[in-house]
């Protein structure tokens, strides 16, 4: 039997329904020059019976011990057949063309690290489209997602990653850790590989479902920011302190508007209204635009309180990177 070009790894924890629709994606591919790969990681509720639900995709199934979602896409590749490994998160719905847009792209321009941006589906509620536009807008993020405006070289999520197996065998896998995709992404442009954005090969991704979960999320991003720079001491750009310098400007401005004049607040209103009009136009959709707003807030007041907080333990007090802090906020998924 030939083997794939590419091999899908994901890896999985309690998230029945988000594999079978990323499974029923998968099945309406226009070209099937893949395989899947699911590695349970440890669930309770096991997903095995809805990626049987699919036969016309070539999907395998692992269960293994919870050890975290990196050891388990590394567990995927040392048994992925393919010439390429594709990163999917289990909230991602792929588009019908996707690997036919990916194999033209290939072929045209060859690449050994590639990634593209995300979106929110229609079927997606409007709350998380709202968090889908805070993540993906300059305004909230400088564009660094894959935007088509941004302040910083692309770097892939593993939403949507993919590198050449030739990669893997000089720089193996994923560390356990956060922003192991930001990590891995690193240490291939380190090793001398090209990382490309191949922008048309998009994944509708479903991100959190609520806002308290989106806050704790980009919470642990702005910490694992600061573990990033202590492992690589030329990778902290000004774009990613922006969120903490916001986070500094805003309550300035907050406490001079409540103790001295409300038109110190002028700016802050400003920019939530920018936030509201450029969600309005983006969406199309008052509802979501209206959600864009706070969703943009937690968005950066999140990140920035997680990179001052490390910032000051790891840095200033000089604790360095705190694994095991890392592991434990790492288990509740």
């Amino acid at each position: 039997m030939e083997n794939p070009r590419f091999s899908v790894i994901v890896p999985v924890y309690n998230r029945i329904d988000e594999v079978r629709d990323l499974m029923e994606s998968l099945s309406r591919q226009s070209l099937k020059n893949f395989e899947a790969i699911f590695v349970e990681d440890g669930s309770t509720l096991p997903c095995e019976a809805a990626i049987k639900e699919f036969p016309e995709v070539d999907a395998r199934y692992y269960y293994k011990e919870n050890e975290g979602r990196s050891i388990a896409r590394n567990y995927g590749m040392e048994r992925a057949r393919g010439d390429y490994f594709i990163f999917f998160d289990s909230d991602c719905v792929i588009p019908p063309d996707y690997f036919r847009i990916l194999t033209e792209s290939l072929d045209a321009a060859p690449t050994d690290c590639f990634g593209g941006p995300d979106a929110a589906h229609e079927s997606f509620s409007d709350t998380q489209k709202a968090i889908n536009y805070s993540m993906t807008s300059f305004l909230t993020t400088g564009g660094i997602r894959g935007g088509k405006v941004s302040l910083e070289k692309f770097v892939p999520r593993t939403f949507n990653m993919g590198f050449s197996r030739r990669v893997y065998d000089k720089v193996g896998g994923f560390r356990e850790m956060f922003s192991e995709d930001i990590d891995m992404s690193t240490r291939i442009r380190n090793a001398g590989f090209e990382i490309s954005l191949i922008r048309p090969a998009f994944v509708y991704h479903k991100r959190r479902v609520d806002f308290k979960k989106f806050l704790r999320q980009v919470y642990v991003f702005g910490m694992s920011r600061i573990t990033l720079k202590l492992l690589y001491p030329g990778s902290l750009k000004l774009v990613h302190a922006l969120p903490a310098l916001a986070v500094i400007i805003g309550v300035l401005l907050l406490l001079l508007g409540i103790f001295c004049s409300p038109w110190w607040l002028l700016p802050l209103g400003v920019y939530l209204l920018a936030i509201f009009c450029s969600a309005l136009v983006a969406t199309k959709s008052l509802s979501i635009a209206l959600k864009a707003v706070p969703a943009s807030v937690i968005q950066i007041a999140g990140y920035g309180c997680g990179f001052i907080k490390a910032f000051f333990l790891k840095i200033v007090l000089g604790r360095g990177r705190d694994v095991n802090e890392e592991v434990m906020m790492r288990k509740g998924k």
